[in-house]
């Protein structure tokens, strides 16, 4: 492994480009040209410019985002998992990464808070130029990632992001993705809708809780705290937890998913009870992976743009990199579509 960069050491807060630009009073653009020996920068003010940096203890390769510094062209990629979907992402990410010159390293955290810790630092003293990122369902503390971001380091998150960062992020409208399945059910006739969420502490799993708990309420459908289950993105944990509804008071008529993977282990439970799906249970996942098509019956998904995602996160992230002025954080959200197949269609069978 290579020694840490300069600019990732172990020092609070580097001066950066934007420190000298407030205590002059000028735009990060003037201190950028000033600093590069523009001829359009007037004599004085670049004198200035220099003069602060010196007194600031400014070193040029510790600020990722100033055009002064030595770029590796590359970007460090941290995924929960490979799975269809951030398989899918990091293709997007790839495709765009490489059209613009950039090498991308991908690293996997297995959903696992010291695994991303772990990776995001091997990445940066790998000297990557900076991070597209998907949090693993472990964390809670973005503190990691917080530091790099109050260095400049560019930065995108995506699908999972943390709620708290003040960073750029790429994200599906989970809300509405939720009210899509949900709805969908209620008109099927089912009235005792359980969900199947993932981890509590991710933002996407609430997301979509409060797009179902805002669909229930929408339809005057009481809220049954029962047939909510926080379970890990993993199919036995969601066979588990389906056999628990089954055996529960409040039986339900169907069941919306928070990803494909734990519809999958719910449809293993059912077909093991010999519930008919959907003539009893109806059900709905999401992500709409390949397998989805293939199950009997096949599944009804909410699909998302994965592949868009990963683009647009490199996208983004190439622009902060390419920008004089430190970007402020933006969000983009793009739409999810469900897929309806054979699993939720009660009616006009």
């Amino acid at each position: 492994m290579k020694a840490p960069h300069s600019r990732h050491g172990h020092q609070a807060k580097p001066a950066t480009i934007k420190d000298i630009a407030r205590e002059l009073g000028v735009s990060i653009t003037t201190v950028s040209r000033a600093m590069r020996d523009f001829p359009d920068v007037n004599p004085q003010t670049r004198q200035a410019v220099l003069d602060m940096a010196r007194q600031l203890d400014y070193q040029p390769n510790q600020v990722a985002l100033s055009l002064v510094t030595s770029h590796t062209n590359s970007i460090g990629v941290i995924v929960p998992n490979l799975d269809y979907f951030f398989a899918t992402a990091v293709r997007g990410i790839d495709e765009l990464a490489i059209e613009a010159g950039y090498t991308v390293l991908t690293c996997q955290s297995n959903e696992s808070y010291g695994r991303e810790i772990t990776n995001t630092q091997r990445l940066m003293n790998g000297r990557v130029d900076g991070l597209i990122v998907s949090l693993s369902s472990e964390t809670s503390n973005v503190d990691h990632f917080r530091r790099l971001l109050q260095r400049s380091v560019p930065m995108v998150f995506f699908d999972r992001v943390g709620t708290d960062l003040e960073a750029t992020k790429v994200m599906l409208d989970n809300y509405d993705g939720a009210v899509q399945a949900v709805s969908h059910l209620y008109e099927q006739g089912c009235r005792r809708i359980a969900y199947l969420a993932g981890p509590a502490s991710l933002s996407i799993s609430n997301q979509r809780k409060k797009g179902y708990l805002g669909t229930l309420e929408k339809y005057g459908l009481s809220v049954r705290e029962e047939l909510i289950v926080h379970c890990p993105f993993d199919q036995a944990h969601a066979y588990r937890a389906t056999l628990a509804l089954l055996d529960g008071p409040e039986r339900p008529d169907a069941i919306f998913a928070i990803s494909d993977r734990i519809a999958v282990g719910a449809l293993l439970a059912l077909r093991e009870r010999g519930v008919a799906v959907p003539e009893e249970v109806a059900l709905v996942g999401f992500n709409d992976e390949p397998v989805a098509a293939l199950l009997t019956p096949a599944l009804s998904s909410v699909g998302q743009p994965a592949f868009e995602m990963g683009r647009l996160a490199a996208q983004l992230f190439i622009e902060q990199m390419n920008s004089d002025e430190l970007m402020p954080p933006k969000t983009e959200l793009l739409k999810p579509r469900l897929v309806v197949r054979e699993s939720s269609l009660k009616r006009g069978r």
